[in-house]
């Protein structure tokens, strides 16, 4: 059974860093679109970055420039590095593994990320 936990949320000031990681089990990076996701508060859930079996990624024009995704399949674990933080992005961020046949999607808990000073 499939099972993604991720890590690394908390309190940042504006224009700080944090790294999240999302360790996974039952998944095989290469059978999935891997990917970040995220909800501020009161919002709706939207995707952040995605990364491809193939290396290919996409980013959200609102972190393009300042967050960087990486999957290491190795370890079957998934990195969002985030650079320059803002208010805005503050959110509960979550960890996505998307069958690429069938399009299941599996999600992690969600590590909250606050950015204030």
């Amino acid at each position: 059974q499939a099972r993604l936990v991720e890590s690394g949320g908390g309190l940042v000031q504006p224009g700080g860093s944090l790294r999240l990681s999302c360790e996974t089990s039952g998944i095989i990076f290469a059978l999935n679109y891997m990917a970040w996701y995220r909800q501020p508060p009161g919002k709706e859930r939207e995707l952040v970055a995605q990364i491809s079996r193939d290396g290919d990624i996409k980013y959200s024009e609102a972190v393009k420039g300042r967050f960087t995704i990486s999957a290491d399949s190795a370890v079957n674990t998934l990195h969002l590095q985030m650079n320059n933080l803002a208010p805005e992005d503050t959110a509960v961020y979550y960890c996505n593994a998307r069958d690429i046949f069938y399009g299941q999607d599996r999600w992690g808990q969600g590590t909250l990320v606050t950015v204030s000073a």
